[in-house]
Parts: structure tokens; C-alpha cells; sequence
């Protein structure tokens, strides 16, 4: 498997956040939400602003970076050094909050870059968050997916268990159509 690091991110990294989410969610939503909602929610979601404020509301926002050693690699991903001469480049990130309900801890976003789905690495994300909210003593960790979304079934096959449809107006005449689903630590 290709060496990897998943590495807390912060302002420093908003770009390099903003970028992943703009490369995937045509891919990921393309064939489910209209290209306006698309935008109106990368907009709303991932503005420098939003994000910012999402940290100081206590989103942990963590980096995974494969290493790339190969300094005309063309695909997107910033690079990170590291102190080892090693090379690599961000392919996606998870977002998650401590006790947003009591005990639970809620995975806000989980994206990888098109290319790089698929390889495990979304579990990767997954496991790390549960072992810091298993740490933290949470008891269960929380996320909404799109219903049409493929990545139901993934996190089904993680041990998510569906709870129910939560849709959400989030304006412009926009709906976020989503299940609920929870899984015990």
C-alpha cells in the first residue's frame, strides 16, 4: 500500500481544502444535484469564512496525504514535506466534531479526490476518527449522506446502520436530501 499520513489541518490548509472539495463534488453530486446546488453549497460550505468558522465552532478537519516523490506528478493535491525529504500530497480530508450530541461524535464531510477512491483510503479516514472519538469517550459516531449518494453503501459496510431520511432546506430553494446513520463504538 502507498505510504500515507493523516495530519491535522488548519488555516493553513483551507486551499488545499477548498480544492479537494472543488474537484470532487461535481463527481460525487454531478448525477444527483443540479449544478447551481452544487455551487451554492461549495459556496456555502467551503468559503474561506465557512471554514473558519467551523474550526473555531470545534470541526477538527484532518489532511490525508499519500506520499509522492515524484516532483512532476500532475495531479491536483497540494504537496507537504516532510522532515524525512519525503513528499506528499493531499487526496482528500475528514471533518468531525466531538460530543455534537452528547457522546457522539459527528463526521461533518469525508472527501477523497476522484483518483483516489476506491484504494481505501476512506476507511483509513474512518478508523481515524474513530479512534480519536474513542479516546475522547464518545460512544458512537454520527454522519448524513446524500440518499443517492454511492458512498451509502461504504458506510454501510463500515457498520453504519441507517436511521432515517433528515431533509434539510438550506435555502435558495435547495433541499439536502439525507440518512442519518450512526454507528456504536
Amino acid at each position: 500500500m502507498t505510504t500515507y499520513r493523516i495530519e491535522p489541518a488548519g488555516e493553513n490548509d483551507i486551499k488545499t481544502i477548498q480544492g479537494i472539495a472543488r474537484a470532487t463534488w461535481p463527481h460525487t453530486f454531478g448525477s444527483i444535484l443540479s449544478d447551481g446546488q452544487i455551487e451554492f453549497m461549495l459556496d456555502r460550505m467551503y468559503s474561506t469564512e465557512a471554514i473558519r468558522r467551523q474550526l473555531a465552532e470545534g470541526h477538527q478537519y484532518h489532511l490525508l496525504l499519500v506520499q509522492d516523490n515524484d516532483p512532476m506528478y500532475p495531479r491536483g493535491g497540494e504537496h507537504y514535506a516532510h522532515m524525512q525529504g519525503q513528499r506528499y500530497r493531499a487526496v482528500g480530508y475528514v471533518s468531525h466534531e466531538f460530543d455534537n450530541r452528547p457522546g457522539t461524535t459527528k463526521i461533518h464531510k469525508l472527501y477523497l479526490l476522484p483518483g483516489s477512491q476506491g484504494k481505501g483510503y476512506g476507511r483509513l479516514l474512518i478508523n481515524h476518527v474513530e479512534r480519536l472519538a474513542a479516546r475522547a469517550g464518545q460512544h458512537s459516531l454520527r454522519l448524513d449522506v446524500n440518499y443517492q449518494n454511492p458512498a451509502v453503501d461504504f458506510y454501510e459496510h463500515l457498520g453504519f446502520e441507517k436511521l432515517g431520511r433528515h431533509d434539510t432546506e438550506i435555502g435558495n430553494g435547495y433541499l439536502m436530501e439525507d440518512w442519518q446513520m450512526e454507528k456504536s463504538l
